[in-house]
């Protein structure tokens, strides 16, 4: 009797769905996304009404945004998005380098920023990176949100009360650390860390990943 084989094991194709208005690069970029290994376009949206219809039932795993949108912002859609699926990775796409759009956008809850001339190795880096737990975005994204919440800091504010462990989560949250490594690093559950993580967006007014790491980086400066 031959021992029984065990299956390979393939590797889940990662979901993608685009929501931008214009066609042609509605086109170019679903092309590009089909053609990063590990990606496959699941859909793509022309608005973000189309999105908040289309999006739930294809459940994917990132959201590729445009900010700009008619009707409907990519700001105010990904704000009812996160609404309808928490859990799914938002990246905005955007042409134009604005720090209060930025702004905006992270408090709606975006996880992360590109812009529009981002190459496609970058694109795949910052898809993996945002499915990792990180919080992808240009330099001169992360320079302008820094500099959004220095402004933000001149004015007074509460004092953010955080727990030792709720510090050390954050310290390695603004280091890049995913949860997985988070959780391995301070020998708790991955489970545990996703409760920090929600404490700590709760006291520090915050509604994302890179929200929090801007406003803390902002806070040692």
């Amino acid at each position: 009797m031959k021992p029984e084989q065990s299956q390979p094991v393939v590797p889940r194709v990662l979901k993608v769905v685009l929501v931008e208005d214009k066609p042609d690069v509605r086109d170019s970029w679903t092309r590009l996304i089909n053609s990063l290994p590990g990606f496959s376009c699941a859909g793509s949206c022309a608005s973000g009404e189309d999105a908040l219809r289309t999006i739930p039932s294809l459940a994917p795993d990132v959201v590729l945004m445009d900010i700009f949108l008619p009707r409907m912002s990519g700001i105010e859609c990904t704000s009812r998005l996160k609404l309808l699926l928490p859990k799914v990775q938002i990246l905005i796409l955007t042409a134009v380098e604005d720090d209060e759009l930025v702004f905006m956008a992270l408090q709606a809850g975006a996880d992360g920023f590109l812009l529009k001339r981002t190459k496609p190795e970058d694109l795949r880096a910052a898809m993996v990176d945002v499915l990792g737990g990180g919080a992808p975005m240009t330099s001169e994204i992360a320079r302008r949100v820094v500099e959004s919440f220095r402004k933000a800091s001149r004015q007074p504010r509460e004092t953010v009360r955080l727990s030792a462990r709720e510090e050390e989560v954050l310290i390695l949250l603004s280091k890049g650390y995913a949860n997985k490594e988070i959780a391995e690093h301070l020998s708790i559950s991955v489970e545990t860390v996703g409760s920090h993580l929600k404490h700590i967006y709760e006291k520090m007014h915050v509604r994302s990943r890179a929200e929090a790491v801007a406003r803390y980086m902002t806070d040692k400066t």
